[in-house]
């Protein structure tokens, strides 16, 4: 039986899947988009599939590749969707298949406890205060019994605590195979075990953190691998772009000096004045944080120049140079003593990148590069490609090479989410990440949105760069949050608008009993859609949260904790940022039009991904409101509408209230097997 015959009977009434759940039952564009996976995988190649939101995509990954039996890598977006993806999605449907597939998780080496820099923070003077201490020593109590070091397992760790540079390790810092803890390493043992697996889950960081410095333990993996499967494909090219650049920040350099001057006061104290080359460093590190001086905090200035713009380039660059030598003067001093620990033989090479990068920012931008400086509290030296095309045709992307021996199939490539493009060609996705030759799927969702959500583009609306514009959008969220109980996410474009909208809100809803405001930044993330998805259950107030940036995608909030979703302004790119500047620049040079072929093809994909948050089941119900009368006025609008899901379109404020009153709750019940 081919493949396409052991899928397409997968997942069929009689199939497995069927027989391992009783809610499941075939949808069309599951399995149209399951076989054309089988396909892809018989004949190698590169597939790109956009499958909307309910097709079953993960499934329809997942069966084939492993009734394949060939060795399978698949990467996510984030470690919270590799987590679900290895600990539930993967186990349940290697059962149900009944094959016997070994699989592996495999993180970057900021995900693991690496035990010699605990044992080092244990003797850290520094740690911030007792309740660090205290937490120390819950880790090293756990430290005894965990298999994988993962610390993802440890309940109660904050993602943002301060412990986790101190029991973690990274590229700049590990001692690899000099590490006294070596043979117990977390990180190792991870890397054996993915290179022993059939299939490996892996996130899209780690993958371009090695193609860059081919670092991770994938250059031995992916070579083995025949099928590699990027799921949340559509954050492929940003995730690309921030690993396949260079960068030098100086909250790195001072890092580096901590630990540099750690490591010598502990072991070759007396050898050399540690505390005089560490404060060189750290004075040069903050000297051109000062040649910047005060800037609004998050700025990214240009640097097409000698130095980024409104920076006299004659401080700049005698900084950077004073920079590049206090580098240098680290790396001589620690030569002295290298043979001492292997400590001192990883900070020499973390003095000597240093160094370099320095060096390479005081020449001139590479052609095709774009170079910026980002501004807060410290500085990041950044020059990046505009995407990652080049990298993965040359890197990615190489049938008939070497690597392919002869009668071999060659690799195959799946690229899938739920949101790729505006177009039938997916161009939006498919240029900028090198895959234009490769073939495209598009499968729709099997959503009634015109039954089960509807659409409001207020009319009256303050136009979105007029004053009162945030204030007209709290005025709608408000009648909506109280006839709706909560309910609702509002997503903003800006952090300017998260705070207008959210204060305003907050004020209004002061002391209420039935709904609660929360902002972006008030709680962590995951606790902020914890809360969310709670809503009013428990005796619980229902809850209105306010969200930007990261909110737009992977909530996923079903029944009836969420029914609206409000979103202030189309969200097209920054125009003054220099990535997008740049991308624009060489748009025009090649003739094209850069409003009509970045920055709609931008805000219709953002568009669909903030639209995606209101219907996840097909129980569900609710409303999306787009407070930004451009859609009604202008051109470009229509292309927009277009690439939203078909739900039906209300078109005054009465239309609204009467949608308002009819969201009744609905049922949460989880319609089962994907």
């Amino acid at each position: 039986m081919s493949l396409q015959e052991q899928v397409a009977h997968a997942f069929s009434d009689a199939g497995v899947l069927a027989r391992a759940t009783p809610h499941y039952r075939p949808r069309a564009g599951q399995t149209r988009m399951a076989l054309a996976v089988a396909d892809a995988i018989e004949q190698g190649g590169a597939l790109v599939v956009e499958a909307g939101t309910g097709v079953g995509k993960t499934f329809s990954y997942l069966v084939p590749a492993l009734l394949s039996g060939e060795r399978v890598l698949v990467s996510t977006a984030t470690k919270t969707l590799q987590d679900q993806l290895f600990s539930r999605d993967l186990p349940g449907l290697v059962q149900s298949l009944g094959l016997p597939v070994r699989t592996a998780l495999l993180k970057g080496r900021g995900s693991y406890l690496c035990l010699h820099r605990m044992d080092l923070a244990r003797q850290d003077a520094s740690l911030p205060d007792r309740a660090a201490v205290r937490s120390l020593a819950r880790i090293e109590e756990w430290s005894q019994v965990t298999r994988t070091g993962d610390l993802a397992e440890l309940p109660g760790l904050d993602e943002r605590s301060p412990l986790i540079p101190l029991i973690t390790s990274t590229r700049d810092n590990c001692l690899g195979s000099q590490c006294p803890r070596f043979r117990a390493c977390h990180v190792n043992l991870a890397r054996r075990e993915a290179l022993a697996a059939d299939v490996v889950v892996i996130n899209h960081h780690l993958f371009f953190a090695d193609l860059a410095v081919r670092e991770s333990g994938m250059a031995e993996l992916l070579p083995t691998v025949r099928v590699a499967i990027f799921d949340e494909a559509h954050q492929l090219n940003e995730t690309g772009v921030q690993f396949l650049g260079a960068h030098l920040g100086t909250g790195q350099l001072l890092d580096f000096s901590r630990d540099m001057l750690g490591a010598g006061l502990q072991l070759a104290r007396g050898l050399v004045d540690w505390q005089g080359v560490a404060a060189s460093l750290e004075h040069a590190a903050r000297d051109l944080r000062l040649v910047v001086g005060r800037q609004v905090p998050g700025a990214k200035l240009k640097w097409a120049g000698s130095a980024p713009e409104g920076i006299d380039d004659h401080d700049w660059n005698g900084a950077l140079a004073r920079l590049g030598e206090a580098c240098t003067e680290a790396m001589e001093a620690i030569d002295t003593v290298t043979e001492i620990a292997p400590d001192f033989v990883r900070l020499h090479e973390r003095a000597a990148l240093m160094a370099q990068r320095a060096q390479a920012f005081v020449a001139a931008c590479q052609p095709g590069n774009v170079r910026w400086l980002d501004v807060g509290n410290h500085l990041r030296l950044v020059e990046s490609p505009l995407d990652i095309a080049q990298a993965v045709r040359g890197k990615l992307l190489k049938e008939g090479s070497e690597e392919q021996g002869e009668g071999e199939l060659a690799r195959t490539w799946i690229f899938t989410s739920a949101t790729l493009g505006d177009d039938p060609q997916l161009r939006w996705f498919t240029e900028p990440c090198g895959l234009t030759d490769a073939g495209v799927l598009q499968v729709e969702s099997p959503f009634d949105y015109a039954q089960q959500a509807s659409l409001y583009v207020p009319r009256d609306f303050p136009k979105p760069n007029e004053p009162t514009h945030s204030a007209r959008v709290a005025d709608l969220v408000e009648e909506a949050a109280a006839a709706l109980g909560g309910r609702t996410l509002v997503l903003t474009t800006t952090l300017r608008a998260l705070r207008s909208i959210g204060e305003a809100l907050q004020a209004r809803f002061e002391g209420d009993t039935a709904v609660e405001i929360l902002q972006q930044g008030q709680w962590p993330k995951r606790r902020l859609m914890e809360r969310l998805r709670q809503g009013s259950e428990d005796g619980q107030r229902g809850c209105v949260l306010v969200a930007s940036a990261s909110f737009w995608e992977g909530v996923d909030i079903p029944g009836d904790a969420l029914q609206l979703v409000v979103i202030d302004k189309l969200p097209f790119p920054p125009p003054g940022d220099p990535l997008v500047e740049a991308r624009s620049q060489r748009l025009q040079s090649q003739g094209r039009s850069p409003f009509g072929d970045y920055f709609v093809p931008e805000a219709a994909v953002a568009l669909k991904q903030g639209a995606g948050r209101l219907i996840r089941r097909e129980t569900d119900s609710g409303m999306l409101v787009i407070c930004d009368t451009r859609l009604l006025t202008m051109g470009y609008g229509r292309r927009l509408l277009a690439a939203l899901p078909p739900m039906r379109r209300l078109q005054t404020a009465a239309d609204f209230s009467n949608a308002l009153a009819g969201l009744t709750t609905s049922s949460t019940r989880d319609p089962g097997f994907p």
